[in-house]
């Protein structure tokens, strides 16, 4: 087991190793600690090998400087000089909850970014100014569309946090398909399997192996299936999509750069760089926000109440499951998987730094 602080401060010399500032870094480091704590392993440490990768191979900018291309009171365009996604995405949250403080709501597309860890991250920034939170972002175009063998989209995720007065907040943060990519990598590190509906290879039959993608198989959208509901997940994701890159000016879909070295980089762009959309609403733009928040409680309260199923031993609130594990990873400290632990320490070894 590993103490919080002790891959904190790995996290952070790494990525100053890599030429990022100390304020950059500890960002950095304090997104991906975030995923860990908050049981996201898939977020997390694993995820520093490809940002490594993708650094030495040239293709992250580590000193960028992002900036503000196209303003109103209300919105605003970030480019993100193809930072690390962690950069450009917790600025440009930043100014969409400056921009709600002035005109009751902000809005922040953001183009020409990267990979930026837990999308749950970025909404969790609003709470403690009484708003709502939102974010959404695409990625790697590796899932397909329901009917179709091509890659075309990525996992896609949206990440509301709503606060509450004496409740915890609400916290939804998923992927618009039915598993993580970075799960699947986890998955392909631990040697197991996964359930079929999660992937299918190129010719579109159903597959159970994590690393499919790297024989031109695909992810599938939420629902796995039109019987289940594929489309819809596909339409959300669709939506995602549309929001973070026409918005911004970034790629769409299937040219949105991949965020793993080991995926070329298209000739064909339609945008610069990955695209996000960030979003805060101040309550008090609505109704006073200790009238909203109580109604809040009272949402919460309702929902816990609600009568579990025989095999289940309560019903939970997004958010829940996280706050947690945050709650018991913090005492007992982040277990790594050990494949994970030998990139990181090559990494180290690399970069003349210290990990045990």
């Amino acid at each position: 087991m590993y103490q919080y602080q002790y891959l904190f401060d790995f996290t952070r010399n790494v990525f100053m190793k890599m030429g990022c500032s100390k304020e950059d870094a500890n960002i950095i480091a304090d997104v991906f600690l975030a995923a860990e704590i908050r049981n996201h392993a898939s977020h997390g440490m694993i995820r520093i090998k490809e940002y490594y990768e993708l650094w030495k191979a040239g293709r992250i900018n580590t000193i960028p400087d992002v900036k503000i291309v196209y303003e109103t009171p209300g919105t605003a365009v970030v480019d993100g000089d193809n930072a690390v996604g962690m950069i450009a995405a917790s600025r440009s949250m930043k100014l969409a909850i400056e921009k709600a403080r002035n005109a009751g709501t902000g809005w922040v597309a953001t183009r020409n970014s990267n990979h930026f860890g837990i999308a749950g991250y970025y909404s969790m920034m609003a709470l403690k100014h009484d708003m709502i939170g939102i974010c959404l972002t695409n990625a790697n175009p590796l899932v397909a569309p329901t009917f179709s063998v091509t890659r075309m989209i990525g996992t896609n995720p949206i990440a509301v946090a709503v606060p509450a007065l004496r409740q915890p907040p609400f916290v939804a943060d998923f992927a618009t398909t039915p598993i993580a990519r970075g799960k699947l990598a986890v998955a392909e590190k631990k040697g197991e399997n996964v359930p079929f509906g999660f992937v299918q290879d190129k010719t579109g039959k159903p597959s159970d192996n994590p690393a499919i993608l790297k024989s031109g198989g695909s992810m599938l959208t939420l629902g796995g299936d039109r019987l289940h509901g594929s489309h819809k997940g596909y339409c959300l994701s669709a939506i995602v999509d549309i929001f973070s890159s026409l918005f911004s000016g970034a790629n769409f879909g299937p040219f949105v750069p991949p965020s793993v070295a080991y995926l070329p980089v298209l000739q064909e762009k339609v945008g610069e760089g990955t695209g996000h959309f960030f979003g805060a609403m101040r309550i008090d733009a609505f109704q006073p926000a200790d009238e909203f928040k109580a109604k809040m409680d009272q949402w919460i309260e309702t929902f816990r109440s609600a009568k579990p199923a025989d095999d289940q031993e309560r019903v939970l609130i997004p958010g829940d499951p996280e706050r947690e594990a945050e709650s018991r990873i913090m005492k007992e400290g982040i277990n790594l998987v050990p494949a994970v632990k030998d990139d990181l320490v090559a990494i180290a070894g690399d970069l003349n730094i210290n990990f045990v």
